[in-house]
C-alpha cells in the first residue's frame, strides 16, 4: 500500500509547478523536505543548474522524543556545484533546545541574522528557480519581508514550512503564533499549497 507522502511525490513534478509559487506544509517528520528534494531533482533533468539558487534554513537532524526534527537538503542529496546553496553554518531549533524563555527568544534571533545574510545573497544575485527549506525558522522571528522579496524575484519559487501542532511549546514566548500567523500570510500569496 502506498503512503500519502509516496502518492504526493507522483502527483506533484516541477513541470506542473514551473513559473509558479510553491508552498509545501505540514507537522515535523511529514516528509516537506524529502518532497521539496524531490522537486529539486526533478527541474535538474531540464534545467541549467546555475538557474537555481537553494537557501538552506533548517537546522541539522535530531531526534526529539522520538520524532526526527530538522534536516537539511544537503544531506539527502548531492547537489550539483553550479546551484548555489545558501546555508548558514549554524541553525538552532529553538522550541526544543532552549533552557529558558530568554534563550529561546535569543536562539530566534540568531537564527535571524543567519537566516537574513542567506537571503541578502540572494537578492543581490537572483536565479530564476529558488527553493526554500523551512520556513518557519525565519518566521518565529516575526520577519517575513526578505522572503516574500525572493519569491517576487524568483520566476519559479517551491517552499516548505512546518504547519502543525508537534511544536507548540514555546515556554510563553508567541513565537510559535507569530511564525503560524506568517506561515497563513505567505500562502495567501503562492499558487499552489502542498499539505502533507
Amino acid at each position: 500500500m502506498t503512503s500519502p507522502l509516496q502518492s504526493k511525490l507522483r502527483v506533484y513534478s516541477l513541470s506542473s509547478l514551473i513559473h509558479r509559487r510553491t508552498l509545501i506544509l505540514g507537522d515535523v517528520s511529514a516528509g516537506k523536505t524529502a518532497l521539496t528534494v524531490r522537486l529539486l531533482k526533478d527541474v535538474l533533468r531540464t534545467t541549467n543548474p546555475n538557474e537555481i539558487t537553494v537557501v538552506d534554513m533548517a537546522p541539522e537532524k535530531t531526534v526529539h522524543r522520538e520524532i526526527v526534527i530538522g534536516g537539511r537538503m544537503t544531506d539527502m542529496i548531492k547537489v550539483p556545484m553550479p546551484i548555489r546553496v545558501l546555508q548558514p553554518t549554524k541553525v538552532n531549533a529553538p522550541r526544543y533546545s532552549a533552557k529558558d524563555k530568554q534563550d529561546l527568544i535569543r536562539q530566534v534571533e540568531e537564527n535571524r541574522i543567519v537566516i537574513e545574510d542567506a537571503l541578502d545573497a540572494y537578492l543581490n544575485e537572483p536565479t530564476p528557480i529558488l527553493f526554500i527549506n523551512d520556513l518557519s525558522l525565519y518566521f518565529q522571528s516575526g520577519r517575513w519581508e526578505k522572503v516574500f522579496e525572493a519569491m517576487n524575484k524568483s520566476e519559479t519559487f517551491v517552499a516548505n514550512t512546518y504547519y502543525g501542532k508537534h511544536l507548540e511549546n514555546d515556554l510563553g514566548t508567541g513565537v510559535s503564533a507569530v511564525e503560524r500567523e506568517l506561515v497563513e500570510r505567505i500562502a495567501k500569496k503562492v499558487d499552489i499549497i502542498i499539505h502533507l
